[in-house]
């Protein structure tokens, strides 16, 4: 039916992306019903005030009076990139290993198709996948500022959404790379996640603990988060998530050579 391994992982992944684009729309649209009545809220900014400093900090509940501060307080530095790194390591996960699991990834080894080229095509549909989520996120955000009066500009919600996409990106092919080097998807998944979790812990630490600020910029989360992630225009700290991507992806390509049927783990 297809010529390549990228549209078959596309055709694959199609009724996943729906479910997940039409969850991430109402999530960013609910979100946005509820901006009207928070910003009509009296003293609103002596309210956040009283919060403790760190988790004011940790939170960044004094730009929480804006509607962009309040969507990324709300959504972009907690809940949506949960569902990213959810979605990117699930599919990263079942992206290589999953196949080889079920079998399946032995009818490509017996084909002409290289395992470079397996490799190439898989990362690539996992990333358009979530490039697909990450648009809806523009879509569901630009629309919910018209509608409910966030104040959002088109760039500020493509930035927002464009970190939200690179984040999913480089933890989703972490799982595909790790799955292609162990053929296991379980193994694929604790990885990544690990590595996530990790990333959030410091992160975090270097919002509430100044000695561990200067940790901050080795973490993918800060280089996602750094300077909104809504309304924070192109970031330099962007380029390392591409970067990290592209070595991930180095580490994936020779993981296939050599492979066939009686190589392979699944079974």
């Amino acid at each position: 039916m297809f010529r390549n391994v990228f549209l078959k992982s596309m055709y694959d992944a199609r009724r996943g992306l729906i479910g997940w684009s039409i969850a991430i729309v109402a999530l960013v649209l609910l979100e946005s019903a509820l901006w009207p009545s928070v910003r009509d809220m009296p003293n609103l900014t002596e309210l956040y005030q009283s919060f403790p400093e760190q988790l004011r900090k940790f939170f960044n509940l004094d730009a929480m009076t804006t509607g962009a501060g309040f969507l990324n307080a709300e959504l972009f530095t907690l809940m949506l990139p949960g569902l990213f790194l959810v979605y990117g390591i699930a599919h990263g996960a079942r992206t290589i290993a999953g196949e080889e699991e079920r079998g399946t990834l032995e009818l490509l080894l017996v084909t002409p198709v290289s395992g470079f080229r397996i490799i190439v095509d898989k990362a690539l549909a996992l990333a358009l996948s979530i490039t697909v989520l990450g648009f809806a996120l523009f879509v569901a955000t630009t629309l919910g500022s018209l509608i409910f009066g966030l104040g959002i500009s088109v760039p500020a919600a493509a930035s927002g959404a464009l970190a939200m996409t690179l984040l999913g990106v480089e933890y989703g092919v972490l799982a595909l790379a790790a799955g292609a080097l162990t053929g296991r998807r379980t193994a694929a998944v604790g990885i990544a996640s690990a590595a996530a979790t990790a990333a959030y812990v410091v992160y975090a630490a270097g919002l509430v603990l100044p000695r561990f600020e200067s940790w901050q910029p080795y973490s993918p989360i800060h280089q996602a988060f750094n300077g909104g992630p809504l309304g924070a225009g192109l970031q330099l700290s962007y380029l390392w998530l591409l970067a990290g991507t592209a070595f991930l992806v180095a580490i994936a390509l020779p993981a296939l050579d050599g492979r066939d049927i009686s190589t392979a783990h699944g079974g």
